[in-house]
């Protein structure tokens, strides 16, 4: 690393951060996957928030001059592979050398790729859990020690995903390198507490970005998920809120929680399930259903309403009672 991946507009006087970077001195953050979607959106909004951020890329030198450009402030260009965990370790604690300190570690680089269980490869699997797991452990494990050793703790926040929690078809690595890095994140929070250092998960559903194909520049709006009780994606930016929010003062008493932002998808579970469900029923079932009952003592029409719509009617024989138990029209998820 070398001084001419540090850009600075104002490196004297840059704002104080919120994590323990104290007076006069910003505070520093590292951000993996820095260059595009979430990553990206999430050191432009620290940058912005006076934070020294440290803007980690695997390969995309420009892209991440991007993120620098539109991030303002002092930024410094990070290489770093999250293949090669114990390189990207060393990578986190020489950006700390290099910028003074670290005070925030956002682990959001990853990959995601689908493959059935019959048909993936011990290659691939050791791949993907190595990226999404190993790696964000290796760099939080060299960011825990660095807070530490300065003794005025930090924040730590890692990005996993709704399938930390939420299964789906193809995604055995995957599935299982978030889960994991969800739990990783509770013993982290364990450990690192009486440090003063806390430490998180955002578990992002369906965001737009360039992995999920969706260009830098695309309306999410117009994008419709009908799966979703929003009904579209998410944006990079509503998902970096919530990373900043606990890298912040606020947050202080937050740790070793997965904060999901999918907009209500990991709600939906059962709703097809249900909808099914009530399609089969036969329509006397989930329609009316009739009930012959005593005679009545009376020859009195009684009409009687309950909240549940139910209409009795009686007459000298016998007593008829008409039950709307169902009524799919009313819900718009059957």
């Amino acid at each position: 690393m070398n001084a001419t991946d540090a850009t600075t507009t104002d490196a004297t006087t840059a704002a104080a951060g919120t994590t323990g970077g104290g007076p006069g001195r910003p505070s520093v953050a590292v951000v993996t996957g820095a260059s595009s979607g979430i990553g990206r959106a999430t050191a432009i909004a620290l940058a912005q928030a006076g934070h020294t951020v440290a803007i980690g890329y695997r390969t995309d030198r420009a892209a991440a001059r991007r993120t620098a450009a539109l991030a303002g402030g002092r930024t410094m260009l990070l290489p770093l592979d999250l293949a090669d965990p114990a390189a990207a370790a060393r990578a986190v604690d020489g950006a700390a050398v290099h910028l003074g300190g670290l005070d925030i570690l956002v682990n959001c680089a990853g990959i995601n790729r689908r493959s059935p269980v019959l048909d993936e490869s011990l290659a691939d699997w050791e791949r993907i859990l190595t990226v999404d797991l190993t790696g964000p452990f290796a760099c939080a494990q060299a960011a825990a020690r660095r807070m530490v050793r300065q003794g005025r703790g930090g924040r730590i926040v890692n990005v996993t995903s709704v399938h930390e929690f939420t299964p789906i078809l193809g995604g055995a690595a995957y599935c299982a390198a978030k889960g994991g890095l969800g739990e990783l994140t509770k013993v982290l929070a364990l450990e690192l507490a009486p440090y003063g250092i806390t430490v998180n998960a955002v578990s992002p559903g369906e965001t737009a970005t360039r992995m999920n194909g969706v260009p830098d520049d695309g309306d999410v709006a117009r994008l419709a998920r009908p799966a979703i009780p929003v009904g579209r994606p998410g944006r990079a930016t509503e998902v970096a809120a919530a990373i900043v929010h606990l890298t912040g003062p606020d947050a202080a008493y937050t740790t070793g929680i997965s904060l999901t932002v999918d907009g209500g998808l990991s709600l939906m579970s059962a709703i097809a399930n249900q909808r099914d469900a009530a399609h089969e029923q036969p329509a006397h079932q989930h329609r009316t259903r009739s009930v012959n009952a005593p005679a009545a003592t009376t020859g009195t029409t009684d009409t009687r309403t309950t909240d549940t719509r139910t209409t009795a009617t009686r007459t000298s024989d016998t007593r008829t009672t008409t039950v709307e138990t169902t009524d799919t029209r009313a819900n718009p998820w059957l």
